[in-house]
């Protein structure tokens, strides 16, 4: 039997390598985008192909679609100095994957990995080029294009996440937001998962939500109460609206600005942190995807788990303890 063949951008990220090691799992031969040979944990045992270039090489990218089955794309900016730079990445890059499969792998189903962001474009100047991303891959490939936008996702290997469990195991209080907010959350190998079924699944051209068995979603409450229990700990849980973090987003990115360098904590990303609805309605979740394996209990255990066993959660600790 023929084994497939999946191209992969974004490969060297947190959700790519779950995503590299899921394909690899299903019988999948695999070719990366990479600018170096990577080596990652969770990559012991496979030996990916490597086509050697970045998003902007149109060289690279043909290599790295000749002959796919299937094209997962999943580079992309999250944080950025300006619109220009997300733009740049989010929907130029996608648009010349798109035409590189169109070309080069003309009967591949591309799948172009997107963000939940993406539903409300108008938060910030990251969702509204992850939105914009999704368009330009579905019109370059006349709608043999498939979008996944997963919800928020943790896991093994997820630096950003991490900053949570930091806080959850040291800090004596952590902030609960909007009580009326409900937001959706994966974990990185199930999101990986279902991504892979959106390569075989239903037909091309439409847009699926990537979550956990409660696509309803968690209040602020039940989030920061399970990530604490994850790392055995029992810190006060106290109201923190969200303009209270207003002046602190608007500091670091007219800061980052100043120093042309890049943040996270923007007032865009803000409006997104506190938007009220990352829920996943019924019609948003593909009907055939695999069941995820965990919830957000067994999930937060299992992610807090693979940080103490890489040194990441405890180094961090004593770090804070001799400050």
């Amino acid at each position: 039997m023929t084994r497939r063949l999946a191209a992969v951008t974004g490969a060297t990220g947190f959700l790519g390598r779950h995503l590299v090691r899921t394909l690899a799992d299903d019988g999948w031969d695999v070719r990366i985008l990479a600018r170096r040979d990577p080596i990652h944990p969770l990559w012991r045992g496979l030996q990916p192909q490597l086509a050697l270039g970045d998003l902007g090489d149109a060289d690279a990218l043909a290599r790295l679609c000749a002959g796919a089955d299937a094209v997962f794309h999943c580079a992309g900016l999250i944080k950025a100095r300006n619109r220009g730079e997300f733009e740049a990445v989010n929907v130029e890059g996608a648009r010349r994957l798109a035409r590189a499969v169109r070309v080069a792998a003309p009967l591949a189903r591309m799948v172009a990995v997107s963000s939940l962001a993406a539903r409300e474009p108008q938060l910030s100047d990251y969702a509204a080029s992850k939105r914009a991303g999704e368009a330009a891959a579905l019109d370059a490939l006349d709608g043999r294009a498939t979008i996944a936008r997963p919800a928020a996702v943790y896991g093994p290997g997820d630096l950003e996440t991490l900053r949570l469990f930091q806080a959850a195991a040291t800090s004596p209080v952590l902030p609960l937001l909007d009580p009326r907010a409900r937001t959706a959350v994966v974990h990185g190998a199930d999101a990986a998962r279902q991504i892979v079924a959106l390569a075989q699944g239903e037909p091309a051209g439409r847009t699926f939500t990537v979550c956990d068995g409660r696509p309803e979603g968690y209040d602020w409450r039940e989030l920061m109460h399970t990530a604490a229990a994850a790392c055995g700990s029992r810190p006060r849980l106290l109201r923190a609206p969200g303009r209270a973090l207003a002046p602190a987003a608007t500091l670091t990115d007219w800061t980052a600005k100043l120093f042309g360098t890049a943040t996270m904590l923007t007032p865009g990303k803000l409006r997104e942190l506190t938007h009220l609805d990352w829920s996943v309605p019924p019609h948003e979740i593909d009907p055939a995807r695999p069941p995820p394996a965990y919830d957000l209990r067994s999930g937060f255990e299992h992610t807090v788990s693979w940080y103490r066993s890489v040194g990441w959660l405890q180094q961090r600790q004593q770090n804070a303890t001799h400050m």
